[in-house]
């Protein structure tokens, strides 16, 4: 009875770091997503608009959540002088949330 258990837990374990591997890598795209958007909107290009969405995606690993790149877009669009609003990048995370989420799980 106890091995039945036990493979129960297992199971519900790799569940868990399998459904865990899924939120970070569609966490990872949706933040290149974000960062692709919004190199166009910056006019930038080709690798340079590649540079930047990396960069997005690298802002996130500061700290948990996404303010770290809220607030690393904040500043680039401030830069850039485009009138985004930090509620237009919320919405634009959750929106690309839900695409990057599809993407990952059809590959």
């Amino acid at each position: 009875m106890s091995d039945a258990f036990k493979d129960r837990e297992k199971g519900y374990e790799a569940k868990y770091q399998l459904d865990e591997e899924l939120r970070f890598k569609a966490e990872s795209r949706r933040n290149k997503l974000l960062g692709l958007w919004l190199a166009e909107a910056f006019g930038l290009k080709g690798s340079d608009a590649d540079a930047y969405a990396k960069e997005v995606v690298l802002a996130d690993l500061d700290e948990p959540g996404v303010e770290d790149v809220v607030k690393k877009v904040m500043v680039d669009i401030e830069k850039y002088g485009l009138s985004i609003t930090e509620e237009q990048v919320r919405r634009k995370l959750e929106d690309l949330l839900h695409t990057a989420a599809e993407q990952v799980k059809s590959e």
